[in-house]
């Protein structure tokens, strides 16, 4: 009896096969408080036979190179890194938003300047290549400010190469303000470093949404793993906006490993959302603003939202998941025009 039960089981495993091998996606990632679901998709990617490769960046510009060699399957970062991508070569396509807002601009505590009209004649930090970058750029125009990187112009621009050293030199007084993402932005203003200036939402660009791009070779050449990666996200995302203390327990302990308080966290979110969705047109506004500024120096300009952003997958998972409509782009994207902050 024994023996034919053995034979029965061997025969079962011999038909079942071996198991499938998860499909490796290799992620391109930034640290910042709302890119926190993007590193809790490799938490539960097991779930969709996903096996997810992070990787993370200084900044967002670092990670297209990557991409071009085919060393990076999707990526999260700015818009603005995305669109110089594209616009020089990078085949890539927006496939989903996952986060917006998480910019501030500050001033050095001692500048008394109230809005950015006044820091005419102060030298304005910010790193190149970044979504602040191009919400600085927006922001002096808007002010009536000009700007170059050496003397001469309204304000004098230092360009830093990371964020934590835009703190650094805000509280050395080397500048005089400087235009910083989350939690930085907050653990700048806790530590009194700095003080809000603004939040530069009041521009053409709007609150700025973060897109989470894809190569066009894995949309294309494997549309079954591309799907399964974006139900990944959905579901990631969707835990982190359902679930606010495992994403503060997340992000502090797993993508900060314990430098980042609960106040500084729960600070940063308050100017930053998690988000399913990528509002229409958004893309192509960072694209223009981009041209018209010089930043990315591009050789092709993407011209349309429809050569390369790519919802569709996007919308079937949230389908297939019950994720509601994104609430940031009906709301808490929306900014108060007196208080120039998020309304929530």
């Amino acid at each position: 009896m024994l023996k034919r039960l053995a034979a029965v089981a061997a025969t079962l495993v011999a038909l079942s096969g071996p198991a499938a091998a998860q499909d490796v996606v290799r992620l391109g990632n930034l640290k910042f408080a709302h890119y926190g679901a993007i590193s809790y998709m490799k938490e539960i990617a097991a779930k969709y036979n996903l096996k997810i490769d992070e990787k993370q960046f200084a900044k967002g510009a670092d990670i297209y190179p990557a991409m071009a060699v085919d060393q990076i399957d999707i990526a999260a970062s700015g818009a603005d890194g995305a669109v110089a991508a594209r616009g020089n070569g990078v085949k890539l396509l927006v496939v989903a938003g996952f986060a917006n807002g998480g910019v501030r601009i500050l001033g050095r505590p001692d500048l008394g300047a109230k809005t950015l009209a006044d820091v005419k004649g102060k030298k304005v930090a910010v790193v190149r290549g970044g979504t602040q970058d191009l919400m600085l750029l927006a922001e002096l125009e808007k002010n009536g400010l000009t700007w170059s990187e050496r003397p001469g112009k309204d304000v004098q621009l230092v360009y830093f190469n990371n964020y934590a050293d835009l703190n650094q030199a805000l509280a050395q007084k080397y500048v005089d303000v400087i235009c910083q993402s989350e939690p930085q932005s907050t653990q700048a203003i806790s530590n009194g470093w700095g003080y809000e200036i603004v939040k530069p939402y009041d521009t053409p660009v709007g609150v700025p949404y973060r897109p989470l791009v894809m190569t066009e070779k894995m949309y294309t050449e494997k549309p079954e793993v591309a799907a399964r990666v974006l139900k990944l996200f959905v579901e990631a995302t969707k835990t982190f906006i359902e679930k606010p203390d495992l994403a503060e327990k997340y992000v502090r302990e797993q993508v900060f490993k314990g430098q980042l308080s609960s106040k500084d966290f729960r600070d940063s979110m308050e100017n930053a959302d998690y988000t399913y969705d990528m509002p229409a047109g958004h893309m192509q506004i960072t694209a223009d603003l981009m041209h018209k500024y010089g930043l990315g120096k591009m050789v092709n300009p993407p011209k349309s939202d429809a050569e390369w952003v790519k919802l569709d997958l996007l919308e079937k998972a949230k389908a297939e998941l019950g994720a509601k409509s994104d609430p940031a782009e009906s709301n808490s994207a929306k900014s108060d025009p007196k208080t120039n902050t998020k309304t929530n």
